[in-house]
């Protein structure tokens, strides 16, 4: 019996195990182990509400019209990239033209188009190096790493060798970041710092 146990300790998680835990528990596998995502700040929680937010209600739609449209949004929603390896990001997007129909179960199995994690002391190492090598070994786009608390935002777009930095902003700052730039984006907008005026 204790054999058995230890060798269900050794096995590497799956996204059934994450399943089988308790509905109100978020958690992630991140290197076949199962880690728990630690409740969120009061900055952090209104971060990636304003800033999934404002991307939602200019890109949600369809191509076309006042906004350039053409994103499925979602946050906190388990994706699987390798067997091992199932995150709950803070914000992700896919492209409708790539994607034509919103991604659908648990985990999600289709790779996103722009992932966007909120950096907190307990998770930093976590987003900022094991999610980053997985990210890019699986070829999502763009990656973002935003800070509530410096209140800043850090845009990664795949090469072949790495992510490259394509833009690093502030709040006061006015950008257009990858792969949102056909718009103007108040970085203080994104932070729940400033209204939304549109």
């Amino acid at each position: 019996m204790l054999a058995e146990m230890a060798a269900l300790s050794n096995q590497l998680a799956t996204a059934a195990d994450l399943a089988a835990l308790p509905g109100d528990r978020r958690a992630e596998i991140i290197h076949g182990a199962i880690v728990d995502k630690a409740s969120p700040s009061a900055e952090h929680g209104e971060s990636q509400l304003a800033f999934g937010g404002a991307l939602w209600r200019r890109f949600r739609r369809e191509p076309g019209g006042r906004w350039p449209g053409g994103w499925w949004f979602g946050n906190e929603v388990e994706v699987q990239y390798e067997t091992h390896e199932v995150y709950l990001h803070d914000v992700a997007g896919w492209r409708r033209d790539r994607v034509p129909v919103r991604p659908s179960g648990r985990p999600v199995r289709t790779r996103p188009d722009w992932a966007c994690e909120m950096l907190s002391p307990s998770n930093a190492r976590r987003d900022l190096v094991d999610k980053f090598q997985v990210l890019h070994r699986n070829g999502v786009p763009h990656y973002c790493i935003v800070d509530p608390l410096e209140r800043t935002l850090i845009v990664h777009r795949w090469e072949p060798r790495g992510y490259l930095v394509a833009l690093t902003a502030a709040a006061g700052d006015v950008v257009r970041a990858e792969p949102f730039d056909p718009v103007e984006l108040k970085v203080s907008v994104l932070f729940g710092l400033e209204d939304d005026e549109e």
